[in-house]
């Protein structure tokens, strides 16, 4: 019942607020455009509710011509001037209010990962896809990119475990306080890296367990 009536919400509350930042969106668009010429806005594949994929927005933070750019400079130095901006005050995922509109995502919810860490979730780690992935969750409130990939995906587990309008709405004024601590806001494609390695590992630390107790079975 819940699930239902959390998707009126969001809707409605997602062409209130389109209507409101019209304005200052329209002006980061020109900001992006201005700075660096290119597309404004940054489409990426991401698995979202029951493992369905799709193209999540965000404005677009990273110069347009990195791939030719020297090889040698850092993931900061690939970033905009706008884009470093934007990411430290969460102003590049205010196109994930269309995401929300079209209902493929929610205000509140685990955040929308990229398919690749899904080829390492356990089955029961995959449950954080039961549902709508969100803008920000509880693992955003409780460390953002601060807390490892595991902590984040219990936070994420306990949020679809206890889904409710009143966890919903504390975690929409906590993400206001964090938002404006602007730490751990954002994570580098080296430790986007990082945190797949991770899950591989744990997945071959799994199979090998599983291998040893078939063997003492057999």
């Amino acid at each position: 019942m819940y699930v239902k009536f959390k998707r009126i919400i969001d809707f409605i509350l997602a062409v209130v607020l389109l209507a409101i930042l019209a304005i200052p969106m329209i002006i980061i668009a020109i900001c992006i455009k201005i700075e660096d010429k290119g597309p404004i806005i940054y489409k990426s594949k991401r698995m979202g509710k029951d493992l369905k994929e799709f193209n999540v927005y965000k404005f677009r933070s990273m110069k347009t011509q990195r791939k030719e750019l020297n090889s040698n400079l850092s993931h900061n130095e690939m970033v905009t001037k706008v884009g470093k901006f934007i990411r430290k005050t969460s102003l590049d995922e205010l196109p994930q209010i269309f995401n929300i509109i079209k209902g493929e995502m929610s205000f509140i919810g685990p955040r929308p990962w990229i398919p690749e860490y899904y080829v390492w979730f356990t089955e029961e780690q995959k449950r954080r896809a039961n549902v709508l992935p969100g803008i920000s969750g509880l693992a955003q409130v409780k460390g953002r990119n601060g807390i490892n990939i595991f902590k984040k995906i219990d936070y994420d587990l306990q949020y679809v475990d206890n889904m409710g309008i009143t966890q919903d709405i504390k975690l929409i004024f906590e993400t206001i306080k964090t938002v404006f601590q602007k730490t751990n806001a954002e994570i580098s494609e080296q430790g986007i890296k990082e945190e797949i390695k991770e899950l591989k590992m744990q997945t071959q630390s799994v199979t090998i367990q599983e291998i040893h107790i078939y063997k003492e079975v057999v």
